[in-house]
């Protein structure tokens, strides 16, 4: 049954937090319910945290009190987010982190909590059940032996003292006197002040007359007596006020080895203990910090950010840690600030007025109103005053320690002296775990150069190699990664390639990008800051939230508040700009991107740099290539006839196989041609070597061969003057083998040829009863000697034969030490009786493809004709 409520708005700014702290602690203060406070307080904070910095909308805290206890209820405007599900085991990660673990302190400290949607409201609870004591009792222990009791005198002395606002002693009583030999009326109006010994320790404590003010306060000090001695006491202070409103503080003290009869019992981890099982103190980093991992850098700052707070009682703390030059600060950690104050913020050093433009030295500032950009990184965070210290190491800036409050006037020297006492504690162990860090990244640094590299270089494909930069990019350096090419110094950048962790944003990402102006090609190197893509996500998700509920244009039918909200989150950080050089010309932008209220660090920005250096070099090679390959290929068909003549009365089959990668020209032709009416003229030839020389060659062979022909000569002679126009090549001559021949298809279905073959592999004639011979004989090969006599031979193809030409690349196919040869392809011949002359070269080029498992490394041409005689009714 629910027997009180109380209920209150906050809005979202970072001031809303410490509020809504202090309106549960009132509320359940008034009802009584002391025991929980504490942990009421915990959960709504951090639940409230979520909503007004990380979510970013207004929180309504409900408190609702029952009989065995209260239930509190935190709602906020942000349905989107995921919520883990109580049924399902979720890994809610380390409790040491700053952000996610509203939930996980629910499941630890409540007694019932839950999640609850509605289609604009997101509400968690959480229940407090009170403990089952008896009435009066706050703290209670176990029965415990004799010998296990606190030690203490025969008879235990508790002095009461008490303290008027001005800090005089108006009451003492006897157990006062027995302990410290002064009689009442002797230290009557006389200070406290007098009496104590402070234990004076730098930086780590606070004076009696600030304890004295505070409204509950617990520890040791001295009392000097009446002898001059000094006795450790422990003492209990309690501010309380009379019927007529005046304060005054009452101070219970017992010895400090009595201290058991005062002390009370601390709510603490085990973590935290500051004795050791042996009753020795721990040492004060481990006091201040508790015991992360020593290589666990980030887990030690956010410790370090969370305790620095609590010691000061702040609102929010953060922590910067310089960078190499030590120009700029880079926040690692942070508490109570908005998510846009998160890691890897950077912050000049010298940057503002005031002491903090020098965060070489302790500052304290009382209003950051009356000095506007003194700390830059609390601007706009409703932050009135703060404390910030040096972390140094040898008299060398590591970082910067601060903490900050929403009222004015919060801090002074003394909160300095302690902050500063911290943070000279951790500064080496921060700077160690810091370099440890580097180090850890340098070599993992070199390691993805080295890799990254190794592909780029090998790949030769455009394509491939845009590929590759985004992937190497995604999720190593960045959260997307978008490429813009630019094709020449004229053209715009085009956005070539788009890449995002998570393959359902690829979609939405290029749609956003494609719709706004591709960055300016700056050729200045190193990453700069592009807004544009946040900003124009930003605007679409506001559209669509718009529309969606009624107050714009009705929403595209493929468009939803879910995409473009995710679309939004996915860009909606640090967005950066490296641009690809290569040659001194900018042939693109590497654009890599964070998801909301994300910054990049120092460090992967160099190693995109790096990265965006080499990769730039690869696209350019593989643009270079692309070019390379695109006009050998187009020579290369120059060089070949763009189609085959029909000849009545003889099939022809032609088949070329270049080897390489395509980018080279090879130096094997062929050609079949019409000479005259009823004469064809064929050659097949192979040019030494490869690239443009063999092209020329080629060129001038397979032109000249026709022009020759028509003009009437003769096979020796059209080969005899080709001779001599290769040798006037000079220096540029290659030596060519060449088959040439002139073809007459007869009347009777037969063919008439007569063959040159100078130095090229001998053509061979299939008949139909299954022998092979060769059709013509060898003779010196074209562009090494000057005077040539060439002759033709005629030989006469029957119907069914068949006259295979092929160049060396057949006959010289090998298989480690064997090799095809004439003998070979003569025996692949003899088994193609019959057959048409598309198969029988067809089956001559899969015999050669099959004789070795390695791909060819000479060009192949075959030559096929067949005479199939003449066909009756």
């Amino acid at each position: 049954m629910i027997t009180a409520r109380a209920a209150a708005s906050f809005d979202p700014v970072g001031r809303s937090v410490a509020t809504a702290r202090s309106f549960v602690r009132d509320t359940l203060q008034g009802w009584g319910f002391a025991d929980i406070v504490d942990d009421a307080v915990v959960l709504t904070s951090e639940l409230v945290t979520n909503a007004v910095v990380h979510a970013g909308t207004s929180a309504d805290v409900l408190c609702l009190r029952s009989d065995d206890g209260v239930r509190i209820e935190v709602a906020d405007r942000y349905p989107e987010r995921e919520i883990p599900l109580q049924a399902t085991a979720v890994n809610m990660g380390s409790p040491d982190r700053e952000g996610g673990r509203g939930l996980q302190l629910c499941a630890a400290l409540a007694g019932r909590w839950g999640v609850e949607y509605t289609p604009t409201h997101k509400q968690v609870w959480f229940q407090l059940i009170l403990p089952e004591r008896p009435v009066g009792t706050r703290t209670a222990g176990p029965s415990l032996p004799a010998d296990l009791l606190p030690l203490a005198d025969g008879r235990v002395r508790v002095a009461v003292v008490q303290i008027d606002r001005a800090g005089a002693i108006n009451a003492w009583n006897e157990d006062a006197e027995e302990l410290f030999g002064y009689a009442a009326e002797h230290v009557t109006g006389k200070p406290l002040t007098d009496l104590a010994a402070w234990p004076h320790t730098p930086g780590t404590s606070t004076g009696i007359v600030e304890a004295l003010q505070l409204s509950r306060w617990e520890g040791s000090y001295g009392i000097r007596g009446a002898n001059g001695r000094v006795t450790p006491v422990y003492a209990s202070h309690l501010r309380v006020r009379d019927t007529g409103g005046e304060p005054s503080t009452v101070c219970l003290l017992v010895r400090d080895h009595e201290r058991a009869v005062l002390q009370t019992p601390l709510r603490v981890n085990a973590t935290d203990t500051t004795t050791s099982s042996e009753g020795q103190a721990s040492d004060p980093f481990e006091v201040f910090i508790g015991s992360p991992a020593p290589d666990d850098l980030d887990g030690l700052l956010q410790r370090t950010v969370e305790r620095a707070r609590d010691m000061l009682d702040g609102d929010s703390a953060f922590l910067l840690l310089a960078t190499d030059d030590e120009t700029e600060l880079e926040v690692r950690a942070s508490t109570g600030l908005p998510s846009a104050r998160q890691r890897f913020a950077r912050v000049p050093v010298e940057a503002g007025p005031g002491r903090y433009g020098s965060a070489r030295m302790p500052a304290v500032h009382e209003d950051l109103t009356v000095v506007p950009g003194a700390v830059p990184l609390l601007g706009g965070t409703g932050m009135r005053s703060v404390v910030t210290v040096p972390l140094k190491v040898e008299g060398r800036l590591t970082g910067s320690l601060g903490v900050a409050a929403e009222s004015p006037s919060r801090y002074s020297n003394e909160e300095a002296l302690r902050l500063q006492f911290a943070a000279d504690r951790i500064a080496l162990a921060v700077e160690s775990a810091r370099l440890g860090e580097l180090e850890r990244l340098r070599r993992g640094s070199l390691s993805f150069l080295v890799e990254a590299s190794d592909l780029l270089a090998g790949t030769l494909d455009r394509d491939q190699t845009l590929a590759l930069m985004a992937q190497m990019t995604v999720p190593t350096l960045a959260t997307w990664c978008a490429v813009y090419t630019i094709a020449d110094q004229a053209s715009d950048p085009y956005l070539s390639y788009v890449l995002h962790e998570d393959e359902e944003r690829i979609d939405g990402l290029k749609a956003l990008l494609s719709k706004i102006a591709p960055p300016d090609p700056v050729p200045t190197p190193g990453a700069r800051v592009w807004s544009a893509p946040a900003e124009a996500a930003h605007e679409a998700a506001l559209r669509t939230s718009m529309r969606s509920l009624g107050l714009g244009e009705s929403p595209p039918v493929s468009s939803g508040i879910g995409t473009t909200l995710a679309t939004a989150s996915a860009v909606g950080g640090e967005t950066v700009v490296l641009p690809l050089v290569a040659r001194n010309r900018v042939i693109g932008m590497l654009t890599l991107g964070k998801p909301s209220d994300e910054h990049f660090r120092q460090e992967i920005l160099e190693l995109a740099e790096d990265l965006s250096r080499r990769a730039a070099l690869a696209l350019d090679n593989a643009r270079l290539y692309s070019e390379r390959m695109a006009i050998s290929q187009s020579l290369q068909r120059s060089l070949l006839p763009p189609e085959l003549p029909h000849i009545e009365g003889v099939e022809v089959e032609v088949i070329y196989r270049a080897a390489g990668e395509g980018n080279e020209v090879g130096g094997d032709f062929y050609d079949l041609f019409p000479i005259r009416d009823g004469a064809y003229g064929f050659a097949i030839g192979d040019v030494c070597g490869t690239g443009p020389e063999a092209a020329a060659v080629t060129g001038l062979a397979r032109h000249a061969l026709r022009l020759l022909a028509r003009e009437g000569y003769g096979g020796p002679a059209v080969l005899e003057r080709l001779n001599s126009a290769i040798l006037d090549e000079g220096a540029r001559s290659r030596f060519l083998t060449l088959l040439y021949g002139e073809l007459w298809p007869q009347e009777d279905g037969s063919a008439l040829l007569k063959v040159v073959c100078a130095g090229h592999p001998l053509p061979l004639r299939l008949r139909q009863d299954g022998t092979v011979e060769p059709a013509a004989e060898p003779q010196p090969l074209l562009g090494v000697m000057e005077d040539l006599e060439l002759y033709e031979q005629t030989v006469t193809l029957d119907p069914g034969d068949v006259l295979l030409c092929v160049t060396d690349g057949v006959t010289e196919r090998r298989e480690g030490t064997r090799m095809l040869g004439d003998d070979g392809l003569t025996d692949v011949l003899t088994t193609c009786t019959g057959l048409t002359a598309g198969a029988v070269a067809a089956r001559i080029m899969r015999a050669v493809e099959r004789f070795a498992s390695d791909a060819p490394s000479d060009d192949m041409a075959i030559l096929a004709m067949r005479v199939p005689g003449l066909h009756k009714d």
